[in-house]
This record gives structure tokens, sequence and C-alpha cells, in this order.
């Protein structure tokens, strides 16, 4: 190999090892730089902030900023409220058994899928049916007790960080005796800050 060869092979392979480096650097700069934060304006009643955990619980929270961003929540209700419990809410159908027409997988520990985030007071989780890990579609709840039976089989994935005091207000609503509200606490708008994040659509299972 003559000198000008090998000064050509010298520069193509820093050229590849160049591109290579540059698209890492891009690939680290793409990464969030902080948590997405999920605006609740409820009707009446006032605005409520929660954090969401994509590190936590990742599919979840692709989820609930596709429905949210889409205008699936906007007019919803809060169909089941517990009094020192949980206030429950997302379902189109307003009864519970409503959904996106879609479910994704459970992301929590008896799944199969490592999620440490414990059944706080002020915590966001996913509702599914009781039988059915997979089941999980635009149901959530926000929990206003500590509640340990509840972790590992649910999908927890955010936190109130602002208007919690709302929140605990909406769980002491008069409901009936399927615990639905006797006057109807409604979801006027979710939005979903993702600080110029762009995060995928959710994966699907059904």
């Amino acid at each position: 190999m003559n000198k000008k060869s090998s000064i050509l092979v010298f520069i193509l392979v820093f050229s590849l090892v160049f591109t290579a480096g540059c698209s890492l650097v891009r690939r680290k700069e793409t990464k969030p730089e902080r948590n997405p934060v999920a605006t609740m304006e409820i009707q009446d009643w006032g605005t409520v902030k929660i954090e969401l955990y994509p590190d936590i619980a990742p599919n979840t929270v692709n989820n609930f900023i596709h429905l949210a961003n889409s205008d699936f929540y906007n007019g919803l209700k809060f169909h089941r409220i517990i009094d020192g419990f949980m206030i429950q809410g997302g379902d189109p159908n307003g009864n519970g058994s409503g959904g996106p027409g879609y479910s994704i997988k459970g992301e929590f520990t008896n799944n199969g899928f490592e999620n440490n985030l414990l059944h706080e007071k002020g915590v966001i989780s996913m509702a599914r049916t009781m039988y059915d890990y997979d089941s999980a579609g635009s149901q959530f709840f926000i929990m206003v007790s500590d509640q340990p039976g509840l972790d590992g089989d649910y999908a927890a994935f955010g936190k109130v960080i602002e208007g919690m005091d709302i929140v605990m207000d909406i769980s002491r609503v008069s409901t009936d005796d399927y615990d639905r509200p006797l006057d109807d606490v409604i979801i006027k708008s979710i939005k979903v800050d993702t600080f110029g994040y762009k995060y995928p659509k959710p994966e699907k299972i059904r």
C-alpha cells in the first residue's frame, strides 16, 4: 500500500468513527431532560398536576401521553370514588366498562415487569380487570391514601405534584351504593407537557 492509499484509508476510517461518535452524541441529546407533567383541569374543582415516570413504566406513560394529547380524556368523568381509597376516571362509557379500544401490557412486578413505585397517597396508577393483568387501556386512579396491598399488582406511573388538596376534596363527595358520585365530576381536559421530547405511541397487545 503506497503512502497516498494509506492516507485515504486513514481519512475513511476517521470519518466513520467521527460519524458514529456524532450519532451517539445525538442519541444522548434526545434523552428527555425532565419528566413529563400532565395538567388536569377538573370542571368546577380546579387544576391537578401530575409528574409522570417514563423510567418506571415507559409504555404506560407513552399510552397516557398519547391519549391525553389526543383529547381522549376531555369531558370524561371520575366515575368511581371511594373516600379514603382512590378516585377513578378515564372511561368513555362512564361506568367502568370502557376503554380506548385496545389494551396494553401491565407494567407491574407480578406481571413480570419491575415497577417499584408504591401505591402511596398521590400516586396515579392504571385500572384493569381483576383477572387480566394485561387489560389496562385508558382508566386510571389516583390514590388518596397509602395502599400497599396494590403494590406489584397495578401499573403505577406517576404522582400528583400540585392540587392534591383538590383530589382529596373530590374523594369526599357523596356517592351511591356503587361508588358513583351523585354529582358528576368531569375532567375538562388533560394535557401533557413533554418539554420538547417526542414520546412514541404505545405498544398495544390487542
